[in-house]
């Protein structure tokens, strides 16, 4: 599984995400730019001993990690996407992008992808959003449901 953050900007996430790709042997790719240091004091706090664990990478930009990344089938995350993420069939190998805590995914990208491939997590109505780390908890964890947890 590769869980993708679009320019995460708040270090404490980005570390608890690390510790839960390593938790389930999952890649983490970062889209530049990052909102901090990857030796920031609060991310490497978060992520505690797991960083070493987790097989991050760094990409200058989407169109970069889209020429990486020419094996899985790529979900976006979006509140205004059409697809309740459960009800997607997900492959151990999927790949799930999110985009920044303020901003999500530019609209440039969201447009590249049919419909199909952006889910969301429903949420109670005139709540903006959840928590980046919860909902790439919930996300990877289907992920992993629907594939009998098979690391």
């Amino acid at each position: 599984m590769n869980i993708v953050l679009y320019k995460p900007e708040i270090p404490q996430n980005t570390g608890n995400i690390i510790r839960l790709c390593a938790n389930i042997n999952a890649n983490l790719h970062l889209i530049q730019p990052l909102g901090f240091s990857l030796n920031d004091r609060s991310l490497r706090r978060a992520a505690l001993d797991y960083y070493d664990l987790c097989n991050v990478y760094i990409h200058k930009n989407f169109q970069e990690f889209i020429e990486y990344n020419k094996s899985s089938k790529i979900y976006l995350t979006d509140t205004k996407a059409n697809n309740i993420y459960s009800q997607n069939n997900f492959n151990i190998s999927d790949t799930f992008v999110f985009g920044s805590e303020s901003k999500g995914i530019d609209k440039s990208i969201l447009n590249n992808f049919i419909s199909d491939s952006k889910i969301h997590i429903p949420m109670f109505p005139n709540v903006r959003s959840i928590n980046i780390c919860n909902s790439v908890s919930i996300i990877a964890y289907e992920c992993l449901r629907q594939n009998n947890y098979n690391f």
